[in-house]
């Protein structure tokens, strides 16, 4: 896809950040004997990926406003554009060595999000979309949804909070109704992964409850312009407000949706 000027300088930002992410996390198992050192070595990771992305990005557009996970909001000059990212989206991942993680950057245009990367640096993957343009995988490979239409062969993609967030209860009742209807659940730590690879076919659907905008903001994007359906897990929630995300191909959005819903 031939993207635009601010798509090119959110994938040149994201590959930035990338390398300093990686180079860091090679540096991770050598400290994992002590927890202290690990996690602050991490943190550090983390908001050394959040000043590139800062850097590249407000240089290349002063005037737009920025969200960030670490920085938190900053009023730009614009007051219809922003930046929302995310610099290291599986955290707890990255900390444990495991090579599952993300750069999530979105753009946002008078309240819709217009231009989305999720950049997967282990892996080299770069996930991209702009609004009404499809969603697209490195150079060419263009992205849809699953075709698969049941239930039993579908498996899902969430996140089970940690014990001190209020929706631990409501997650397990998910789990216990979803299992007997599909082929299996997924927990792998990086909601803006879980999204793009929603996108890209591998998961069949995504929910979640208590997710911050930047999680979620590029993944969203991207799955939706590959086809997903995404609502709320109420209907009438909307996950960009509430950080509540019900997402999945056409054919099983119902059937999944019925299933989570249940009271």
């Amino acid at each position: 896809m031939q993207g635009t000027a601010n798509l090119n300088i959110m994938i040149k930002a994201a590959r930035k950040a990338g390398r300093s992410l990686v180079k860091d996390f090679r540096e991770v198992e050598n400290l994992q004997a002590s927890r202290k050192g690990a996690g602050d070595f991490v943190s550090r990771a983390d908001l050394a990926a959040e000043e590139i992305l800062r850097t590249e990005l407000m240089e290349a557009r002063p005037s737009y406003g920025w969200l960030g996970g670490e920085s938190g909001e900053i009023a730009g000059d614009d007051p219809t554009r922003r930046w929302i990212v995310d610099p290291l989206c599986g955290t707890v991942n990255f900390l444990h060595g495991l090579p599952h993680f993300a750069i999530s950057i979105a753009l946002e245009h008078k309240g819709q999000i217009v231009s989305a990367v999720v950049f997967d640096p282990a892996k080299d993957e770069m996930f991209y979309s702009e609004r009404g343009q499809g969603a697209w995988l490195n150079d060419s490979n263009r992205l849809r949804v699953s075709a698969r239409i049941r239930m039993e062969e579908a498996i899902f993609a969430t996140g089970v909070p940690h014990s001190t967030k209020r929706t631990l209860p409501a997650m397990v009742r998910d789990l216990a109704n979803l299992m007997p209807h599909c082929a299996g659940a997924r927990q792998w730590g990086a909601p803006a992964l879980d999204l793009a690879f929603v996108a890209a076919g591998r998961f069949d659907g995504y929910w979640e409850r208590e997710l911050n905008l930047t999680d979620i903001a590029a993944g969203l994007l991207i799955a939706r312009e590959a086809g997903a359906l995404i609502e709320g897990i109420r209907p009438d929630q909307d996950p960009f407000e509430t950080g509540s995300v019900l997402c999945a191909n056409n054919n099983l959005f119902d059937g999944f949706a019925r299933i989570l819903r249940k009271q």
